[in-house]
C-alpha cells in the first residue's frame, strides 16, 4: 500500500481527494465508529447511557456543542476525545508565514487565493496537518479578546497597512483553529465583548476585529464548558450566545458507588504491586468513594460548586501511600489499608471543598472533612453489618476495655490487644475474609469505626492514635 502523500496541488487532485468542512469530517468518522461497534470514547466511565448517547446524536446534528456540568465531570476529556474522529491528517497550503492551515481547493485568506491565482498547481506546495493538532482550547478566566479572536498588528500599521486590510491582523486561536476543533473552557467567565466575538463566529463565521468586519468563511467546531449555577444565573452568558450554541450536552457524577470506584480507581493509575505491594479491600475503595458522595450531599459543602471526581481519586491515593509507608517501615506484606489511614486524608482533601457558609457556621474546613468522613463510614458500614451481634460487641467495652489502634500501629498487635474481645473478631471476618493479620486489622478497624459513628462506642485521639471505649 502507497503511504506517500502529496506534495503539490496537483498530486493532491490526482490522489482523488475531496475537500470536506471539519463537521463533515468528524460526522463522517464517528459513523464509521459507530457502525463498527468500537468504543466510541474509551476511557469514560458511566455515560454509555446518559451522555454518550447525547454527543452522538450533536455530531450527527452537525452542532456546535455546550457540556454543562460541574467540576470534576470529564467536561474537558470528552471536548478533546471528539479529536479521535477527525482524519489522521489533512492537506493544507504551504504559505511560509500564513497562519491559517487553508484548505487546498478553497482558501479563505488573501495570500492563499494569490497563491492558487498566480502558480501552477504543480507548483503550489502541500503540508499535512496531524489530527492532534487541530484542537486548541482556552480557559475563560483571563482570556482577551485578542487571545481568541485577533487584533491589529501595531508593527504592520507602522509600515503603511491600511487597519482594514487582512493584513493589518494578528490572528487569535480561533482563526488559526480554521479547518479544526475549537474549546471554551467556563465560558461565562469571558467578557461580554468576547462573547459577542463568539457570537458573530458561530453566527455569521466571519472575524470583526475593532469594528472592521474581515470576511472570512471559518470552518471550525466551537464547543464550550460551563458549571450550571454560572451559566444559568442572569447576565452571566449573553442570550445571542446561548441561542447559537446546537446542543447542551448535560454531564453527571457516577450514578452509582461502584462506577464512581472504577473511575477512581482508573484515574488513580496506581500500581498496587512491586516490592512493597498493597491490598485494599473492596470496603475501604467504598468508604473513599461514599465520602465524595456524602461531600455532595451535605449542608456543608456548597452544592453550586461541586465536589469534583478528583477528590476521590486525590484521597484514594493518599489512603494507598499512608498504608505503603506502613509497610515500608514496618515491612509488612501486602499492606492493607484501615480507617486509621483516612487520618491523613486532609492533606489531599482540604482545598478541594468549598463551604457553604450558611450551612457551616463556624466549622472549620477540616471538621467538616471529619463529619463527611463519618458519615461515609457509617453509610457503608449500615450496609456490611448485620445489627444483630453489634449491641454484644459493644457490650464488651462496657466491661472498661479500651482498644488503640494507629496507621503505625504493626497488624500482629490487633491480634494480641483483641485477644480478649473474640466476638470483634468473628464479625470482622464476616466484612471481609482474609487470613492475613493486616487484613483482620483492616477489618477490625472498620468494625470499630462502625461502632462509633453509628454511637454505640466512644473514641478519642492523641498522636495519631486512636482509643475505642464506651
Amino acid at each position: 500500500m502507497n503511504t506517500v502523500r502529496p506534495t503539490t496541488l496537483h498530486q493532491l487532485r490526482q490522489s482523488g481527494w475531496q475537500s470536506r468542512s471539519v463537521k463533515e469530517e468528524l460526522r463522517d468518522n464517528f459513523i464509521q465508529a459507530l457502525r463498527s461497534g468500537e468504543p466510541l470514547f474509551p476511557g469514560i466511565i458511566g455515560y454509555d447511557d446518559t451522555v454518550i448517547p447525547e454527543i452522538s446524536i450533536a455530531i450527527l446534528a452537525g452542532h456546535d456543542m455546550l457540556f454543562l456540568g460541574e467540576k470534576g465531570q470529564a467536561k474537558s476529556r470528552l471536548m478533546r476525545s471528539l479529536v479521535r474522529f477527525l482524519d489522521e491528517a489533512i492537506p493544507y497550503l504551504d504559505i511560509p508565514g500564513c497562519p491559517v492551515h487553508e484548505d487546498p481547493y478553497a482558501p479563505i485568506t488573501r495570500a492563499g487565493k494569490e497563491l492558487l491565482r498566480t502558480q501552477p498547481e504543480e507548483r503550489i506546495p502541500i503540508a499535512w496537518w496531524p489530527r492532534e493538532q487541530r484542537y486548541a482550547e482556552r480557559l475563560a478566566p483571563g482570556t482577551k479578546f485578542a487571545d481568541i479572536i485577533g487584533e491589529i498588528d501595531p508593527a504592520r500599521l507602522a509600515q503603511g497597512t491600511s487597519m482594514s486590510a487582512e493584513e493589518a491582523l494578528h490572528f487569535g486561536l480561533i482563526p488559526r483553529m480554521h479547518r479544526g476543533i475549537f474549546a471554551m473552557n467556563e465560558v461565562p467567565e469571558l467578557d461580554e465583548l468576547i462573547q459577542v466575538g463568539l457570537f458573530n463566529i458561530l453566527e455569521e463565521r466571519d472575524v470583526q476585529i475593532r469594528g472592521y468586519p474581515i470576511q472570512f468563511d471559518l470552518d471550525v467546531l466551537v464547543l464550550f464548558s460551563a458549571n450550571p449555577s454560572t451559566y444559568n444565573r442572569s447576565g452571566k452568558v449573553i442570550p445571542q450566545l446561548k441561542d447559537r450554541i446546537g446542543a447542551i450536552i448535560q454531564t453527571h457524577y457516577p450514578l452509582d458507588r461502584a462506577t464512581g470506584i472504577e473511575i477512581m480507581e482508573q484515574e488513580a493509575g496506581l500500581d498496587l504491586g512491586g516490592e512493597y505491594p498493597v491490598l485494599v479491600p473492596y470496603f475501604m475503595k467504598e468508604i473513599v468513594e461514599q465520602i465524595s458522595i456524602s461531600a455532595r450531599r451535605s449542608k456543608y459543602v456548597d452544592q453550586a460548586s461541586g465536589v469534583s471526581a478528583r477528590f476521590s481519586i486525590a484521597n484514594y491515593r493518599t489512603m494507598v501511600a499512608s498504608a505503603r509507608r506502613r509497610g515500608i517501615l514496618l515491612g509488612e506484606k501486602p499492606a492493607v489499608p484501615r480507617i486509621s489511614d483516612l487520618g491523613h486524608l486532609p492533606a489531599s482533601a482540604l482545598g478541594k471543598l468549598e463551604l457553604d457558609l450558611m450551612g457551616a457556621h463556624q466549622m472549620s474546613e477540616k471538621q467538616v472533612l471529619e463529619a463527611i468522613i463519618a458519615d461515609a463510614i457509617r453509610v457503608v458500614f449500615e450496609e456490611y453489618v448485620e445489627k444483630h451481634g453489634l449491641e454484644e460487641i459493644a457490650e464488651v467495652f462496657s466491661k472498661g476495655i479500651k482498644i488503640e489502634v494507629g496507621d503505625m500501629l504493626p497488624s500482629s498487635e490487633y491480634a494480641r490487644r483483641l485477644k480478649r474481645v473474640p466476638k470483634a473478631w468473628e464479625k470482622a471476618f464476616e466484612v471481609n475474609a482474609g487470613e492475613s493479620e493486616a487484613m483482620r486489622a483492616s477489618c477490625v478497624e472498620f468494625i470499630l469505626a462502625g461502632l462509633y459513628v453509628t454511637d454505640r462506642i466512644s473514641r478519642s485521639t492523641r498522636h495519631g492514635r486512636i482509643t475505642y471505649e464506651i
